[in-house]
């Protein structure tokens, strides 16, 4: 099988997206992502993912198609029931995308194979709707110091969240312990099939945004959304300092205090905003703070502020080491939401002067230099 063509047309849609770009793509392409679960939620991710030009997904799940599952989950058809759900997941993939390297795991996802199974993944995506996998799968992904993207459907309602242990929070400081009562099935409570797709679609863009690293990852935070409404709304939550990490030794370093499933926002580290004229006065007048850019390279080739520093918002968490946490540092990027991610990132990582452009790059070509082309 020929290796993934980024370059190829089939995604001129997405490379021309800001913050997207071929870098973006690229990443995609190299990237290994391992689903669990090719039943509702997975119906909606593997072909997302294939179709989105991720170069390699592995699909795991020991269960086979049955009749009452069509209504949903639309990687199967009917000459499919009584197959295995992954070989029939794997045919649907390939179908959409011939050039993904795609691999059909029959076997349950278990403590015994979870570190096997994650060997070389970028990511993980649990769409089961079994607790066990979902803590297994959460304790492995901690240990791989992989994101860890998971859902869950059943009624009317579907959640949607992001962990990452190796950022500060994994899907035990949201649950410490599985609950005694195992919830809604859709086997008893039932599935409106929409349910499976809006929340199989919002899976998968935090899996592409984590990816790629555009825009801000549901990190420590789920996304609730109720069909019969058509609202959602967000349970903010994050690790208790008193609270181990996965390998048993507390992390304050990581840690914030306070941990629950209330509806309260989550304290955010405190930055503040600058407007694009008021920065303008400030280099006039010889103030030096660091122009932090943290958009893609391509988008530099367009368009710059002259005397920055770029690191992509997706490689920041890495490079902090390369910033002075003593330095007045203003970020941006083409519109002002991913430098607002990353200014509160960098507040939480201890820097003392952080500040946001307000409209980004493009407000201060409309305000202050023309001579930046808008894109």
């Amino acid at each position: 099988m020929p290796p993934l063509d980024p370059t190829s047309p089939r995604y001129a849609r997405q490379r021309v997206l800001p913050g997207f770009g071929a870098a973006g793509q690229q990443r995609l392409a190299e990237s290994h992502v391992v689903v669990l679960g090719a039943g509702g939620l997975g119906s909606a991710v593997v072909p997302i993912l294939v179709a989105a030009g991720v170069g390699r997904l592995t699909i795991i799940d020991d269960d086979r198609v049955d009749e009452t599952n069509l209504h949903r989950q639309l990687l199967h058809e009917p000459a499919d029931v009584g197959r295995p759900k992954v070989h029939s997941a794997a045919d649907a993939a390939a179908a959409l995308s011939p050039d993904t390297e795609v691999v059909a795991v029959p076997h349950r996802f278990d403590d015994e194979r979870a570190d096997e199974l994650l060997a070389g993944a970028d990511l993980v995506v649990d769409g089961t709707d079994d607790l066990g996998t979902r803590y297994a799968a959460d304790a492995a992904a901690a240990r791989a110091g992989i994101p860890f993207v998971w859902g869950s459907a059943a009624r009317f309602g579907g959640q949607v969240g992001v962990c990452w242990d190796a950022r500060g929070v994994s899907y035990r400081d949201l649950f410490p312990e599985p609950p005694a009562d195992a919830g809604l099935s859709c086997e008893v409570d039932g599935i409106l099939p929409s349910v499976c797709t809006v929340t199989g679609g919002l899976m998968a863009t935090e899996a592409l945004k984590v990816l790629t690293g555009i825009g801000e990852p549901l990190l420590g935070r789920v996304a609730v959304y109720d069909a019969l409404s058509g609202r959602t709304r967000e349970i903010a939550y994050r690790r208790d300092a008193a609270v181990a990490s996965h390998d048993g030794t507390p992390d304050p370093a990581r840690a914030t205090a306070g941990r629950g499933g209330s509806d309260a926002p989550r304290p955010r580290p405190a930055t503040a905003d600058v407007d694009a004229r008021s920065l303008a006065a400030e280099l006039a007048d010889g103030a030096a703070p660091v122009l932090l850019d943290v958009r893609e390279p391509w988008e530099v080739e367009i368009a710059a502020i002259d005397g920055s520093v770029l690191i992509p918002l997706g490689e920041l968490g890495d490079r902090l080491g390369e910033l002075d946490p003593a330095a007045s540092v203003v970020v941006y990027c083409h519109l002002g939401v991913r430098s607002e991610y990353a200014a509160r990132m960098l507040a939480g990582a201890g820097f003392a002067d952080v500040r946001n452009l307000t409209g980004g790059i493009d407000a201060w070509s409309r305000t202050v230099d023309e001579g930046v082309v808008r894109y």
